[in-house]
């Protein structure tokens, strides 16, 4: 999975998961930039009567780095409140929901949003309405439209924003890939091997609690401007989802936990799989509470990642050229480390410096239209990641590839990759419109529990 439950103590604390981050520019607004980031993954749809929330204890941000240094300039922090409306009933909806205020939703939430620079820090609202999840057609019989007014306008309308639950974005063959790195399409060469078969989507009926939020372009550049050259510096910015608790907790007399003491950061993400699968198990939880500045300390298990040496012993014959290749990985280092400075592939860059840091780096002068591929093999393109990433890309197959060997030729152009690269995935493709929207949230509707069959 992206980042969903990949850490040992962070999958404990599911409110407090990050397992997806994005960074775009706008497709329907490109003079803005849209920022995501996913928490409480694999929500059976079904899961009441206690349904999903965001956590009231946690400080959930956004951090945009826009000087290269892998400390954050611009931050967007979500606070959150949850009430009840009636406490001597167990259900979440004592009735049927049409709009955020209807009394027959018990357990409304609401949260602060506030914007920190070197200005200082200042509230872009104090109580903005979450949606309610998506229990059924009976209790919300329009939820497409529930879940719409939920899409705050704040900062003058300068910024619009939303917080709730959608359908997750993400998509990979989850059954296969964590049983010994088995790709269905390709299984019949695998150490283990049977019959070749499609992938399945492991995710295609999970939801996620999703912070989204849109902002002009020239609130996150280090200029102010709204650049157009893209070989520019002053393009690039880095993002990264960070949430974080307070280290103590004290019960009152009344049972109720108050936090205090300083806030400790227990989850991050930047570039999609990198804690998920570069960093090693006893490493994971440090990675989480570390920020990106720090993140040389972990430049080993990118630059010599473990499944470039576990693919040719499960796929024998197969990655011949990766298993004889034992130089460090410069490409990767600079995909998610530093970024990929300009010249190397023609018409792109998006390098913040030499400080190694995991981010998404998004060049926002590259408008969101097709462009040409970024990478050959990889299949991104201009637009996407790892430029950035939008809600679609296919992160799991491009990050396969680049780390089985089809990006060493940036670095090092006397390296040919292996003739499987090209075509190696996990058989799962972007679901289409039936997953995402061309508009702001750009995530599609949750699922329900009454519309979702149960996993044979």
């Amino acid at each position: 999975m992206s980042s969903h439950r990949e850490a040992p103590e962070i999958s404990q604390d599911p409110v407090a998961d990050s397992t997806d981050t994005y960074a775009f520019v706008s497709p329907d607004n490109p003079s803005t930039v849209t920022l995501i980031t996913n928490y409480v993954p694999l929500q059976d749809p079904a899961g009441g009567p206690n349904f999903f929330e965001f956590g009231d204890d946690v400080s959930y941000r956004i951090n945009v780095d826009n000087n290269g240094d892998g400390v954050a300039d611009v931050v967007y922090e979500f606070r959150f409140t949850t009430t009840l409306r009636d406490p001597d009933t167990f259900l979440y909806n004592t009735g049927v929901v049409t709009d955020l205020d209807d009394t027959t939703w018990n357990r409304p939430q609401f949260y602060s949003l506030t914007r920190t620079t070197s200005a200082g820090t200042v509230t872009l609202d104090s109580r903005l309405s979450c949606p309610p999840c998506n229990v059924g057609p009976r209790s919300m019989p329009d939820y497409p439209d529930l879940s719409g007014q939920a899409i705050h306008h704040v900062d003058h309308r300068r910024v619009r924003v939303f917080a709730g639950q959608r359908l997750d974005g993400f998509y990979v063959d989850l059954g296969s890939v964590f049983d010994l790195a088995d790709l269905r399409p390709f299984q019949n060469l695998h150490l283990l091997h049977t019959a070749a078969a499609a992938g399945v989507d492991g995710l295609k009926s999970y939801n996620v609690h999703t912070i989204a939020i849109q902002v002009p372009i020239s609130e996150l550049t280090v200029d102010g401007s709204v650049p157009t050259d893209p070989t520019k510096a002053n393009a690039v910015i880095g993002v990264w989802a960070s949430a974080s608790r307070q280290k103590a907790l004290v019960r009152n007399a009344g049972g109720v936990n108050t936090a205090t003491g300083p806030w400790v950061q227990v989850s991050r993400l930047g570039n999609p799989l990198v804690n998920e699968a570069l960093i090693p198990i006893a490493k994971k939880d440090l990675w989480n509470s570390a920020g990106p500045a720090g993140d040389s300390a972990f430049n080993q298990y990118v630059i010599h990642p473990e499944l470039a040496g576990l693919l040719p012993v499960l796929y024998p014959g197969v990655f011949p050229k990766l298993a004889a290749y034992g130089a460090p990985r410069a490409d990767l280092q600079a995909i998610l480390h530093t970024g990929i400075p300009n010249g190397i592939i023609g018409g792109f860059q998006n390098y913040t410096g030499p400080t190694q840091a995991d981010m998404l780096r998004l060049n926002v002068a590259i408008p969101p239209s097709s462009s040409p591929s970024i990478m050959g093999i990889l299949g991104g393109d201009l637009a996407g990641f790892p430029n950035g990433r939008r809600v679609f890309d296919d992160v799991f197959t491009i990050e396969l590839r680049a780390i089985a060997g089809a990006t060493i030729p940036l670095v090092d152009p006397s390296f040919t990759p292996d003739g499987a690269v090209s075509v190696v995935t996990d058989g799962v493709t972007p679901p289409g419109n039936v997953r995402y929207r061309s508009r702001f949230p750009y995530l599609d509707t949750p699922k329900s529990g009454y519309s979702v069959m149960p996993a044979a």
